[in-house]
């Protein structure tokens, strides 16, 4: 599928559901900035909340790419299998910052090929994190250039979002990762 396609096809899974995924997002910007106040454990638990949200957010992409209902509460379903999430973002990082110890280069392109590995967990629960790390890899071979040049297509979109202050970035969020979600269906096949 073509970038123009899991774009155009992004447009059409968000439109109407806007204003929801903007609230989710709001809630989620409240509950992170108020956890920040918390003296002495509130980095770690803003860190075990992001993974937890994070992962919600991917369940509630696909979801909105199957087509299927999404609902406020939805951010909480990450919650569910936030061990391995938690495991996930702890070796994806880890195996990140050793390939960048040889350069940066290097360690963006794992980056890329692990970028698939919360959706691949998102719909695998019962894959341990470390299956679903390697299922990216193999995943993203001969794929990673493609979402390369789809990540650098959204440049625009981030300037814009710089010049309104953020205020773009109410459409330009789903819209971006719903295209994001759309390329990890048409790869995944």
């Amino acid at each position: 599928m073509s970038r123009a396609e899991l774009k155009s096809q992004a447009k059409e899974q968000i439109k109407g559901k806007i204003g929801l995924l903007f609230i989710i997002f709001l809630i989620i910007w409240v509950i992170m900035f108020a956890v920040a106040f918390v003296p002495l454990v509130g980095a770690i638990v803003m860190w075990v909340l992001q993974v937890g949200f994070g992962m919600g957010i991917v369940m509630i992409y696909l979801a909105l790419t199957k087509k299927e209902n999404v609902e406020i509460g939805d951010m909480f379903k990450g919650f569910n299998i936030l061990g391995k999430a938690l495991w996930l973002n702890i070796i994806t990082n880890f195996f990140v910052f050793l390939w960048s110890l040889l350069l940066f280069i290097p360690g963006y392109i794992k980056s890329i090929a692990y970028s698939m590995a919360p959706y691949i967990l998102a719909e695998n629960p019962t894959m341990t994190a470390r299956e679903a790390l390697s299922k990216s890899k193999e995943m993203m071979n001969g794929h990673k250039l493609d979402y390369f040049i789809l990540s650098l297509s959204f440049i625009g979109w981030y300037l814009l979002v710089g010049i309104t202050f953020g205020l773009v970035g109410i459409y330009v969020i789903p819209y971006m990762n719903a295209t994001i979600t759309n390329f990890y269906n048409s790869i995944k096949e």
